[in-house]
């Protein structure tokens, strides 16, 4: 069993947000992938189904991002799962738009979501950095992930979220260098590549 985690705010009022990102992503991989229905199941929505030759469970937590960990500890400890057994999607500042790094451990940068989750089950879970540029200043960065993404970045957050849901089952298979270079070369080819674009991931 995988255990992947999208993280976000719950309701309509922060559904376009930078700091959504991780539920776009998972979300997309859902749709994808055919893998539902969504219940309400371990605090938030889950859904599970197969994912490159493995079972999956999707979770978005219903929490708010600063207690994300309460579902994730919840959903892993059910299926007693490992660290590396949990992939966290979730939005990353200190990354350029449209860019994708995925790292094991680390430091949580001041993400309350990482944060959260780090305290309830450890720091070796996998994470999947979703580039959502830095605002410049440290004190516009919560009005930045909390504000909506602007219209003319949606196209590289539509295509970024679909090239994820292509490429999962890298993850699935620990090929985390892979999949990254593979969702890079995609978004590349589809003209954000470019680091003169907002969207690059140059």
């Amino acid at each position: 069993m995988l255990l992947l985690v999208g993280l976000g705010n719950p309701g309509a009022r922060y559904a376009g947000n930078r700091h959504n990102i991780g539920f776009m992503a998972v979300d997309a991989i859902a749709k994808r992938h055919g893998i539902g229905p969504w219940r309400r199941r371990f605090q938030g929505a889950a859904a599970e189904g197969p994912l490159g030759g493995t079972r999956a469970l999707l979770l978005l937590p219903g929490t708010y991002m600063n207690e994300s960990g309460r579902a994730v500890a919840e959903a892993a400890h059910f299926y007693k799962l490992g660290l590396f057994d949990i992939v966290v999607f979730h939005d990353e500042i200190e990354l350029p738009a449209g860019k994708v790094r995925v790292k094991t451990g680390g430091g949580n940068a001041g993400h309350n979501g990482l944060r959260s989750i780090s305290e309830q089950v450890g720091n070796d879970y996998r994470r999947v950095r979703i580039g959502v540029s830095h605002p410049g200043a440290k004190e516009l960065v919560h009005g930045h992930v909390l504000s909506d993404f602007a219209k003319s970045e949606m196209p590289w957050v539509e295509a970024l979220c679909e090239f994820i849901a292509d490429n999962v089952g890298l993850l699935v298979k620990g090929q985390d260098a892979t999949f990254q270079n593979k969702v890079h070369l995609a978004m590349r080819a589809k003209g954000f590549g470019d680091s003169k674009d907002p969207g690059g991931t140059d």
